[in-house]
């Protein structure tokens, strides 16, 4: 197979003008194709306004400018593709339409080329049923924006030849980008694990466990993630992220794990699509999230006395630690005296079991998440039950807010929100793993630099957090609740029997 020297790219929207951008820049020749004139000359104009503003920013030269202008050819006649020695076809997510443009790229471009789709959802080995050739048909998914964006997924379907993901490999390392491989499943790997955070958050409000403004808040102070789901749904709209969670869950045969939410089937119903329509799961004024405001915490009651319950050993010991820094002298009794706040941790479970499997009196106990967000300035988290009195709520949540620390409220959870999250996510990434979709590497690597998640990638967050812990979360909120969609991954399950790291592979 010969090497590449020209590029056909097929659409000049947002992704196939990112995508002709970087690999004009990177000095291969560039044919950028569209069936409208408008769309062509829009593109033009766009990376006009683009270069110039690199030149301005120090980031490209004007020579740099020019040479990357001369690389670019627009044109509206898809014959002009036949000296292309790969092609990219970056239009609707519709497999009818790919597949109609493939077979009229086949008759024109050379038995070389490679011939490739930008497809984010759906199927390599089915788009490539189209031609005669499928060997040379694979996937090659850029991020919008695809200049600022640095991951690609080379995706290899049923029928490709493994020679044409290795030159797209190299081709994306030339231009600036990392590659990661995937086979040819539902999702590939950024899609596929992105679906915990949106579908558990999104449960966990359908729970009422927590409002919007207040799950994200969680995940941001307190698990250290950039953004939370719903902040994330509302800057891809709705109008992208509901058909791609209900796609998945489809393609999946309705996995538990990736049943979506009629919340979103609501909002997207109606129009409420996130910062692109003014509205999602916030309201925007002028680009702007209007975040409603909260409540400051109760005043510390200084001589409040506190019993922690001693049900689970981890949990016990970070929260003695956090409460001797809050100068709280625990009452030692064996039993919680009748004018104490009662303090559990549990590890994916919820007040109520924990209250009737100890015998605890529900009115006065609350929940602390001690597997995260224990540090000052890290957001804190207090759970309560439905027979919680308000009393003692507030002197619990005055008692986590008294160095200054922002405490958060939420309703029973099995697994409050962090936990179920985190677990959810690192738990979807294991599952990717042991189903051989990808590397735990490239799991990693791609949801890193797709998603923006911390420690590294979901398999790097879970040896962080502890395998172990995780487990148990993930075995607590199976029982708890009875949904399969928790059911713990073999690959987590095995790497904690066994002692090694999530990243662990033969």
């Amino acid at each position: 197979m010969s090497a590449v020297k020209t590029i056909g790219i097929i659409g000049a929207g947002a992704m196939g003008q990112g995508i002709a951008q970087i690999a004009a820049q990177a000095d291969y020749r560039v044919r950028l194709f569209d069936v409208r004139e408008e769309a062509i000359t829009q593109a033009k104009e766009q990376l006009a306004k683009i270069w110039a503003r690199q030149v301005e920013r120090g980031r490209m030269s004007a020579e740099q400018v020019e040479s990357a202008q001369a690389n670019l050819i627009t044109c509206t006649d898809l014959q002009q593709m036949q000296d292309a020695d790969l092609v990219v076809e970056a239009i609707v997510e519709n497999l009818q339409v790919k597949q109609d443009v493939f077979k009229q790229l086949e008759a024109i471009v050379s038995e070389d080329c490679i011939l490739a789709s930008n497809t984010s959802s759906l199927s390599i080995t089915a788009i490539a049923q189209a031609v005669t050739k499928p060997a040379r048909v694979a996937g090659f998914h850029f991020f919008n924006p695809v200049p600022l964006m640095k991951v690609v997924e080379v995706i290899e379907g049923l029928r490709t030849d493994s020679s044409v993901c290795d030159q797209l490999v190299a081709i994306a390392k030339s231009m600036g980008h990392t590659p990661v491989r995937a086979k040819d499943m539902p999702g590939f790997i950024v899609n596929h694990a992105g679906r915990p955070m949106n579908i558990e958050g999104l449960k966990i409000a359908q729970e009422q466990v927590a409002d919007f403004a207040t799950v994200d808040a969680i995940m941001r102070e307190q698990a250290g993630f950039r953004m939370g789901p719903f902040e994330l749904m509302d800057l891809t709209a709705l109008d992208v992220s509901h058909p791609v969670m209900e796609s998945i869950y489809n393609q999946f045969y309705q996995e538990p794990r990736f049943r979506p939410s009629p919340i979103t089937a609501v909002r997207h119903a109606g129009g409420i699509l996130g910062r692109k329509t003014g509205e999602g799961f916030y309201r925007y004024e002028e680009g702007k999230k209007q975040v409603p405001e909260t409540a400051p915490a109760p005043a510390h009651s200084s001589g409040l006395k506190v019993w922690l319950a001693p049900i689970h050993p981890v949990g016990y010991v970070r929260a003695e630690a956090l409460l001797k820094t809050l100068d709280v002298e625990l009452d030692q009794s064996d039993e919680a005296p009748e004018d104490a706040l009662i303090v559990i941790t549990p590890y994916g479970e919820d007040v109520a079991t924990v209250v009737a499997n100890f015998g605890l009196d529900a009115a006065r106990t609350v929940a602390l998440d001690t597997a995260f967000g224990l540090e000052v300035g890290q957001r804190r988290v207090v759970m309560r039950s439905l027979l919680t009195e308000d009393r003692w709520t507030q002197l619990a949540l005055g008692l986590f807010a008294s160095d200054g620390t922002s405490v958060s409220l939420i309703e029973d959870s099995a697994g409050f929100v962090a936990q179920r999250m985190v677990a959810s996510i690192v738990n979807g990434a294991c599952d990717i793993a042991q189903q051989g979709i990808a590397t735990a590497a490239d799991i990693d690597t791609a949801v890193s630099l797709g998603l923006g998640y911390p420690h590294g990638g979901p398999l790097s967050v879970g040896d962080k957090v502890g395998g172990e812990v995780l487990l148990e979360i993930l075995q607590s909120m199976q029982f708890v609740t009875g949904d399969m969609r928790y059911r713990p991954s073999l690959w987590l399950q095995r790497r904690v029997q066994l002692g090694v790291s999530l990243r662990t592979t033969r």
